[in-house]
């Protein structure tokens, strides 16, 4: 039996995150883009829907690494990812200004209409770390706010981002949301299932079963 341990041994070596970054994913897809803080002084109904290069589906993850600097308290830097089919349906992140740093998530489906999933009015989001959204077929929406995750496993359907938009004043009469920085978003999108890597594990799991049977029946014969 000391060989199927060493057979054991040898898979588990060969699914070792080191073997497995020589393996790359060819449907990953990596966009990022910096929004200056200009766009930000707008209301939601002049702010510009924004095509990106790329679509993202079936898995995708969105970064938020802002660095804006606001321009009063009441300022905020709204970020709108909008679903592929149809443009009424969108995720919403809002990020207030120092020192509240009030966070709210906020989705727009055409069953439940605009919903506020998240809200949080005091320290909800955090300069020195970036929020991440990510999204999967199976298992939802999940929401980190770069602290402690939000938002866990919300079913919102099939959701592929191919736009944006940003604002952050509620009307015309207020003053100006943000005054210098910028706001860095990175898309990043895939395919798992086109990673040949990840059935590996299942391939060694065979061929250990199948020669864990061969030594047994040898050693039966003998």
């Amino acid at each position: 039996m000391k060989y199927v341990f060493l057979l054991i041994l040898f898979g588990g070596l060969l699914t070792t995150p080191a073997f497995a970054e020589d393996v790359k994913n060819p449907s990953v897809i990596i966009e990022t883009i910096e929004i200056p803080a200009e766009k930000f002084n707008l209301v939601s109904r002049d702010a510009p829907v924004i095509k990106l290069d790329n679509i993202h589906a079936i898995s995708w993850q969105v970064t938020i690494d802002n660095n804006l600097d606001y321009a009063n308290p009441n300022g905020n830097a709204i970020l709108k990812i909008y679903d592929q089919e149809s443009h009424d349906e969108f995720i919403e992140i809002g990020m207030g200004s120092h020192p509240e740093n009030k966070f709210w998530v906020a989705v727009l489906t055409p069953k439940e209409g605009y919903v506020v999933v998240h809200r949080d009015l005091d320290r909800g989001w955090y300069p020195e770390a970036k929020s991440i959204i990510s999204f999967t077929d199976r298992a939802g929406l999940t929401v980190n706010n770069g602290s402690r995750i939000v938002v866990t496993n919300l079913d919102i359907g099939e959701f592929i981002i191919d736009s944006y938009s940003v604002y952050g004043m509620d009307s015309y009469d207020d003053p100006p949301a943000v005054n210098s920085g910028s706001m860095i978003v990175e898309f990043l999108s895939g395919d798992p299932s086109k990673n040949i890597f990840a059935f590996f594990p299942f391939y060694v799991a065979a061929g250990v079963g199948v020669i864990v049977g061969i030594l047994f029946l040898t050693k039966k014969r003998s």
